[in-house]
Order: structure tokens, then C-alpha cells, then sequence
């Protein structure tokens, strides 16, 4: 009997390796499972949590008021905001949204964030959302402190670059009413007029 044993545990010793192999070698042929990223990119779900944007009226202006409160609902400390007044005055900064302020500084640290989207429920001007783009990883820490520049809605047919006032007759209300389609002729103007030409721009020597 114990001579049995011996024998048949020299042989599962034995064939030990031989059984790991037989496994490898049946996976060898088989269909792989492993989707090709980056070449092939898997699309995300319509609600999916990607990277934050900072929204534009139709005829441009920004929707973010500089409220912060954004900032105050983020767990993770990953938001900051610094809000400044609109100045439509000579010689003054000039309007970016509509009301009384606008976000001069916003910036999302995304090595901080959990993308929770506590945020964009805060957010009373629906300012801020979340877009289905999901690739921001980065090998350098700096590059993932995301700034306004970064965060804002790229410009669309119909839309001007701020400062400049808002339509003409419109309150800040109708902004939010849907009462703003596009820019009008009057705000193109202005643009026109306040955008410095080549001649206006000095050359350092």
C-alpha cells in the first residue's frame, strides 16, 4: 500500500509540469479577449464621469458666475475659483458672462479628483459638466492641473471670444430663459472693434 502511494506521487510529480503546460497550450488557440486600446477605443455611456468643461452661452459669454460653489461642494479639495467683477467701464476688463461676476481663475487638480460629480450638482448655472472623454493621464503632475483655458467649451458656429456686452435688451435672466440663440450684429462689432490688430501689437526688439 505505501509503495502505491510513492508510486503515485512520483507520478503527479512527474506530470506536474506537464498539466501546467496543457493548460497554456489550450489557451494559445483561443479567441483573445483583450481589447486593442489605445487604437480601438471602447465607447463610454452617455452618462459617463469623464473630464470636467466649463459651458458658454449661444453667443459666447461663459456661464460660470465665479460663485465657488463648486469649490465648497468638492470631498476632495480638487477645485479653485476665484471670482471677479464684470467691468463694462473704459478702459476695464470687460464682461465675460452675464450679471455681475464672472470665474477669472478656475482650476480642477485632477490628481485630486474622485470625479464624483458633486460639483456639477452644485453648480446653479449649470456652468460646469462632465464630459465622456477619459483620457487624461500624464507622466508629469503639473500637466494635470487643468486651467480655465484648458476646462472652457471650445467656441461654435455663432459664438465670439469675451469680453463683450451682453445682447442687446437681455438681462441675465433671459441668458438662462433660452432667450440667446447667437451673437447679434451689435456684439460682433464690439468685437471687432476691441480685438487689437498686428499694427497694434508691439514687437520686442
Amino acid at each position: 500500500m505505501a509503495d502505491e502511494q510513492k508510486k503515485s506521487g512520483f507520478l503527479s510529480d512527474l506530470f506536474a509540469p506537464v498539466g501546467g503546460f496543457g493548460v497554456t497550450f489550450a489557451t494559445m488557440f483561443r479567441k483573445v479577449a483583450t481589447e486593442e486600446y489605445p487604437e480601438e477605443k471602447r465607447p463610454t455611456q452617455p452618462r459617463w464621469h469623464g473630464r470636467h468643461q466649463l459651458n458658454r452661452h449661444p453667443d459666447g459669454l461663459e456661464k460660470c458666475i465665479g460663485c465657488e460653489l463648486c469649490a465648497w461642494a468638492c470631498p476632495a479639495d480638487a477645485i479653485l475659483v476665484e471670482g471677479a467683477d464684470n467691468d463694462d467701464t473704459e478702459g476695464g476688463a470687460g464682461r465675460f458672462s452675464p450679471g455681475e461676476r464672472y470665474g477669472r481663475v478656475y482650476q480642477i487638480n485632477f490628481l485630486r479628483c474622485i470625479f464624483c460629480g458633486l460639483c456639477i450638482e452644485a453648480c446653479p448655472t449649470r456652468a460646469l459638466t462632465m464630459t465622456n472623454f477619459y483620457e487624461i493621464a500624464d507622466d508629469n503632475r503639473a500637466d494635470l492641473i487643468y486651467t480655465k483655458d484648458q476646462l472652457l467649451a471650445p467656441l461654435q458656429p455663432g459664438m465670439l471670444r469675451p469680453p463683450f456686452p451682453m445682447a442687446d435688451g437681455m438681462e441675465e435672466r433671459d441668458y438662462y430663459l433660452g432667450k440667446v440663440s447667437s451673437a447679434t450684429d451689435a456684439q460682433r462689432s464690439y468685437v471687432e472693434e476691441h480685438t487689437p490688430t498686428t499694427d497694434d501689437v508691439e514687437v520686442p526688439r
